[in-house]
């Protein structure tokens, strides 16, 4: 008896300690993840004006969202920037980082310049891109000295406009998910590609059988961050189009911008900002149902 009683205290001891351990993390996101999004939903039930006046409203701000045409347009707009952003970044990623994988000298060069667009500011790279896309930019001039048109890549339709625009994102953002897939390969053991290799497997049946199977969780995290990256997309298109031609460009968070700090409509800024952690948390349940799914099988 004396010894259970000993066993249950010690686990006690362990259970606090491990708390009191964990304790300053969970204040912080408490602080800094939790509580800002319970006063965005919150503040989506009123009326907020500058000068500290609050005025409950309910659910309207969000009667008024779905239904504003502004909303349908700029949801349009983000999910076709998604489709086109996230698996050019995952492609773009994978293949950077099975490139440093398969390398012997001069890696860590390599990957510095690989990286170093990930280090550039969003403007920076914004005025650049603007600049080459322009209707008597580089890009342009080369495709008229070729004998082809002026190709309007800025104020063309809308899968032109922000396919350009996903574009100069995963040039400037891909640096990231290519060191997460680096580290995932690097972390596979050598044995499984070795048995591979002397099964007769070639590269691609290699690739496609064991390195892309063992890379799953990675890719799984990847997935998800860059569908939130995607989901957030605002830097490149206040600098390049500033939400047009005609709305083409006008995603979520530009929309909330604009209701925001624009027209100072708090309330229905923080209702937009709600829909949308609905819609990536959503989305990010999905492709985890997903995955583990095909773990299972």
């Amino acid at each position: 008896m004396k010894t259970s009683a000993g066993s249950r205290a010690a686990h006690r001891r362990e259970a606090v300690a491990g708390i009191l351990f964990v304790l300053p993390t969970l204040v912080i996101f408490g602080l800094f993840k939790f509580l800002p999004i319970a006063g965005a939903g919150a503040m989506s039930l009123t009326q907020y004006r500058l000068n500290g006046d609050v005025s409950w409203l309910g659910t309207q701000n969000y009667q008024r969202l779905f239904s504003d045409p502004n909303f349908w347009q700029s949801l349009t707009a983000t999910a076709v920037y998604v489709v086109i952003f996230v698996p050019l970044t995952i492609a773009v990623s994978l293949g950077g980082a099975l490139l440093l994988n398969t390398l012997v000298r001069f890696t860590g060069t390599f990957r510095a310049l690989l990286f170093v667009p990930y280090l550039s500011s969003f403007v920076m790279a914004g005025i650049i891109w603007s600049w080459i896309f322009d209707t008597d930019g580089p890009l342009n001039a080369a495709l008229r000295g070729l004998g082809a048109g002026t190709v309007p890549f800025l104020s063309g339709d809308q899968w032109l406009v922000i396919g350009c625009l996903a574009m100069v994102s995963v040039w400037k953002g891909f640096g990231y998910s290519m060191l997460v897939f680096l580290a995932g390969l690097k972390a596979q053991p050598a044995e499984v590609h070795e048995a591979a290799r002397i099964d007769g497997a070639s590269s691609l049946q290699a690739f496609w059988h064991v390195t892309l199977p063992l890379l799953k969780p990675v890719l799984f995290f990847v997935l998800v961050i860059e569908t939130i990256v995607g989901f957030q997309v605002f830097d490149t298109i206040y600098v390049m189009t500033g939400g047009g031609p005609n709305r083409a460009s006008y995603s979520l968070i530009y929309f909330l911008y604009d209701e925001g700090f624009k027209y100072l409509d708090f309330g229905y800024a923080a209702a937009i900002g709600m829909v949308l952690f609905a819609i990536v948390l959503i989305l990010s349940l999905i492709q985890r149902h997903f995955v583990e799914r095909k773990d299972a099988k």
